[in-house]
């Protein structure tokens, strides 16, 4: 053991040694540039310069000046790489302290909720306990109460159409084409909203309705990204519901309400009953999520993406409350609420640094629009909106997928293009992307598009947004060769939108 111990001793004292000697030598090396090095070189250049003709003299000055331009820049990009450093890490410590400060005021906001049911449930208690004593009105108002049962907004719902159901009546003028009903729009939101938008955008957003229940409208601030889905719905004879996405949002809950154990009663908030209303009416209807990015999109939606991969869209349910009660609302089913058909999500995302980051796992169940400009005035004819119900929006939709199918020929040259992402970038389409090009173009095409077009903005959208997350540094032949490849399977300039994204990135590294 002895001998062990002076072993490990010497072995410590030894690797101390050389580390001390690599410090050293380091801290010499640069003392030595200051004090002895920087002094040689100009006694050296003193000696140099006296055989120097004009000729030498000119190319002195000029490599000074380049060397001094050289040695500057250099500080300048530590300069920039040190500030952008502490920048950053100052607006994440800002970030963060701010996140803490939410969790902490939504805890505090749930502590008080928390003691005034507790306030009111001993209420109720001694109402209860001396119901003899509080009077006739009063017990006649808390048998009231008890009888609209725990949804009071959702049993509300069951009232105003029990006796005024909802039906969309169309006229002849209201059985559009989808062509017509791109161009219809663009001039109703130019003529009626002072809202401009080409029908290029039109167009991926009925299609993106086709292919998905949720729509994501990217881009700038001031776009018009929110008022798209509330003029869409205008148009429709509809009011879109708006929905204003908080930062401490971080479970369904936050999105559907919960129910409250104390009071037996359910928090309802405005999407659920949104969401409830649609399933009494046959019209299009719009949820706009607005900002949907300033929370985690997967944490408060999580329920919604989950369901939507599910082919059988009777299976689509919610779950709201445990165990049903004969008092629950008409449309909730073992306390369970299904998904009407005739519902769109459509979430507006800024991003900057107050959002979070969309992951693939929202991207790849949604349709994605960019509207990073604000549309150009055009002068249209004032147009009305018209009656379209659900079902004869769905048959515009039936005609298009089987009088517009994908070709063959395009198909091959996706399958090529899938090859190659597989193989040298480690992406591909997937099932799930394919499905929706398989929808979304024919779709795209009725509405007066071409192939190239739609697929020119599923590339886009669905592949190589994804390269953004891949070291793009060690990338940069293949994505030459990507352009290459797309351009010999599709043609020059038949995918502009994705041949410009890809030499961004390459520009970029």
């Amino acid at each position: 053991m002895a001998e062990f111990a002076n072993y490990y001793l010497e072995f410590l004292w030894q690797l101390g040694e050389n580390i001390g000697r690599f410090f050293s030598a380091i801290f010499s090396a640069i003392s030595n540039i200051f004090t002895r090095d920087i002094p040689d070189y100009f006694f050296n250049l003193g000696q140099a310069v006296e055989g120097f003709d004009v000729l030498g003299w000119i190319t002195l000055f000029l490599v000074s000046i380049i060397n001094m331009a050289l040695v500057a820049l250099i500080l300048y990009r530590i300069f920039l790489a040190a500030r952008k450093y502490f920048f950053i890490r100052h607006k994440e410590i800002e970030k963060e302290e701010l996140l803490e400060e939410i969790t902490k005021l939504k805890e505090q906001t749930e502590q008080l909720a928390l003691e005034k049911n507790k306030i009111f449930s001993l209420k109720l208690n001694e109402l209860n306990a001396f119901s003899g004593e509080i009077g006739q009105i009063d017990q006649g108002d808390l048998d009231e109460k008890i009888e609209e049962g725990r949804f009071s907004k959702l049993i509300s719902i069951d009232r105003k159409y029990l006796n005024n159901p909802f039906f969309v009546n169309m006229s002849d003028e209201d059985m559009l084409s989808l062509p017509k009903l791109v161009k219809n729009f663009t001039y109703f939101a130019a003529s009626q909203m002072k809202l401009y938008y080409n029908q290029s955008q039109i167009r991926q957003f009925f299609a993106g309705m086709a292919t998905s229940k949720v729509i994501i409208i990217e881009g700038i601030s001031g776009t018009g990204k929110t008022s798209l889905p509330y003029a869409v719905s205008k148009f429709f004879f509809n009011n879109a519901l708006m929905v204003s996405v908080q930062p401490s949002w971080r479970e369904r809950s936050d999105l559907l309400g919960y129910l409250n154990e104390f009071t037996k009663k359910f928090n309802e908030t405005d999407f659920l009953k949104g969401l409830y209303e649609a399933t009494y009416k046959d019209d299009i209807n719009f949820i706009v999520l607005d900002e949907m990015n300033l929370a985690r999109i997967e944490y408060y939606f999580a329920d919604f993406l989950s369901i939507m991969e599910m082919p059988d869209t009777s299976e689509w349910k919610i779950d709201l409350v445990p165990n049903p009660e004969d008092t629950d609302p008409k449309n909730l089913i073992d306390g369970k609420l299904t998904v009407p058909q005739n519902l769109w999500f459509v979430g507006t995302a800024n991003q900057d640094d107050s959002t979070f980051t969309i992951t693939d796992k929202v991207y790849d169940r949604a349709i994605t629009l960019q509207m990073n400009q604000k549309g150009s005035y055009f002068d249209a004819p004032v147009t009305n909106p018209v009656n379209l119900s659900f079902d004869y929006l769905e048959s515009l939709f039936d005609k298009a997928l089987s009088e517009y199918a994908v070709s063959q020929d395009s198909l091959n040259k996706i399958e090529k293009l899938d090859e190659f992402l597989r193989n040298k970038l480690k992406i591909s389409f997937g099932n799930r992307i394919l499905k929706q090009i398989r929808t979304f173009v024919p779709v795209y095409m009725g509405c007066g598009g071409t192939e190239y077009e739609a697929l020119d903005f599923m590339f886009l959208t669905k592949i190589l947004k994804k390269l953004v997350s891949l070291n793009l540094v060690f990338l940069i032949k293949e994505l030459g060769e990507l352009i290459a490849l797309m351009e010999r399977l599709f043609g020059k300039g038949k995918l502009p939108q994705s041949i410009e994204y890809i030499r961004n990135l390459q520009k970029s590294v």
